[in-house]
Parts: C-alpha cells; sequence; structure tokens
C-alpha cells in the first residue's frame, strides 16, 4: 500500500470503530433493549443484560462516546436513549443479517412472549413485527404508499391519515425522512418507519389502538385496535 493509498483509507468513515462498539454482547444487548424508544438508566440496562451497574456505566460510556448512545439527566438520575432514528434504523437493519442462535423454550411463558414479540413490538418510534408489516402491506394495496421510486406517501394515503385524525407527518429534522422503511428482523421484509411510521404509531397508542407490555419492547392491540385495523385496512388481528 502506498503512502497515498493510507491516507485515503485515514480519510474515509471508520467502519472499524463503529462495528467494534457493537462487537461486544453487552452493548449489543443494550442497543437492542433501546429500540423500544424510551429511555433506560443504567441500572435498568444493567439488569436487563444481567451485569454488574459499574459494567454496564463503562459501556455506556463508549456508546455515548461512539455516537450510538444519547443521555440526559433527570435530577439527580442520568437516563440513555439511542441517538436517534438513524441508529434505530442502523440497529435493525444489522439485527436482520445477524446469526441467529436460537434457545430451547422452557415454558409456555416463554414459548407466548417470543410470539407476542414477533408479532407487533416497537422498532424505537414506529411499529415493527408481524403486525407492522401488514400494517404496510395493507397501506400498499389501499394505495396510500407507492413504490415507484422508493416507499412514498399519495394523496389517497395523506387523505386517509387527516380522516384518521393523524397529524404531524413532516419530517422532525433534516435527516428524518418523510416516509421510509426498516427491513424487520424477524419478517425479512419492510415496515414502515420514518415520519408517517412514528405518526401512525403514536396515534394507535394515544387512541387505545395498541397497548405496550411492561417494559419490554412487545406491544398488543386492544379491543378497539383490532376493530379499528380490521375497518380502516381489513386486518383481522389475533386476540
Amino acid at each position: 500500500m502506498t503512502s497515498d493509498d493510507a491516507r485515503l483509507y485515514a480519510d474515509g468513515p471508520d467502519l472499524a470503530s463503529l462495528a467494534a462498539l457493537l462487537a461486544d454482547r453487552t452493548r449489543a444487548a443494550f442497543c437492542l433493549a433501546l429500540l423500544d424508544g424510551r429511555a433506560w438508566t443504567a441500572a435498568d440496562l444493567a439488569r436487563h443484560a444481567g451485569v454488574a451497574p459499574s459494567t454496564a456505566t463503562s459501556h455506556l460510556h463508549r456508546l455515548v462516546a461512539g455516537g450510538l448512545v444519547a443521555e440526559e439527566r433527570r435530577g439527580r438520575h442520568r437516563f440513555v436513549h439511542l441517538a436517534g432514528p438513524d441508529t434505530a434504523e442502523m440497529i435493525e437493519s444489522l439485527a436482520v443479517h445477524a446469526p441467529r442462535h436460537p434457545v430451547p423454550v422452557r415454558s409456555l411463558t416463554d414459548d407466548r412472549r417470543r410470539r407476542a414479540l414477533s408479532y407487533a413490538r416497537t422498532c424505537y418510534d414506529h411499529l415493527a413485527g408481524e403486525l407492522g408489516v401488514a400494517v404496510t402491506d395493507a397501506m400498499t394495496a389501499r394505495a396510500f404508499l407507492a413504490w415507484d421510486y422508493g416507499p412514498a406517501l399519495t394523496a389517497e394515503g395523506a387523505a386517509w391519515l387527516r380522516d384518521l385524525g393523524v397529524a404531524d407527518v413532516h419530517p422532525a429534522g433534516p435527516r428524518h425522512a418523510h416516509v421510509r422503511t426498516c427491513v424487520d428482523w424477524t419478517e425479512q421484509r419492510p415496515h414502515l418507519a420514518g415520519a408517517v411510521g412514528a405518526a401512525l404509531f403514536r396515534h394507535a397508542l394515544d387512541s387505545g389502538w395498541l397497548t405496550r407490555r411492561g417494559t419490554t419492547r412487545i406491544v398488543t392491540p386492544t379491543p378497539a385496535g383490532r376493530a379499528a385495523l380490521h375497518h380502516h385496512l381489513g386486518l383481522t388481528t389475533p386476540a
């Protein structure tokens, strides 16, 4: 390699440093947990990953320094969350390509939890899982989304959102796309993300169509939500 080649590589993106941040299982577990879109304390993440609080704090310092995680103070407490939707999309996309290591199901509760997580969960600020993909497919079938040049909200889709009472579907910043998709890591197909996906998910929560399950990423359709999804999108969801 010549000196010019070395300078060229030095000036390029430091992909190795980014990969190193996620090369540790504890840090990777933290990032996957933070895909629920909420802020966690270091103690919460330590319990989640089964590590000592001091170990969690050390890993969080690296994630914050690397720009994957942001921190905020609320009184005397320190909370952390993913740096933004672009970071969440990157982690979800990496999860699609990551090898799976099936863990034996040891109880009916474990089996139900896995099925629920696969069916409907949060992906930072929008809906993922089988239900998230089904909503995206139904919006496409009704011409609310067009795919000629990537995902785009059609005039019919904008009118449908207004009729639902969904507001604030404009970008939250220059890097927050109006409409985009993530490749769902359990379904291996796209689900709706971006400003439209986030606004629709907020509406579903605020309207009581979906409820969060404790502090997990799992969300569950309510009876009102199952009726609404069937009425507006023709979806049949399990009780």
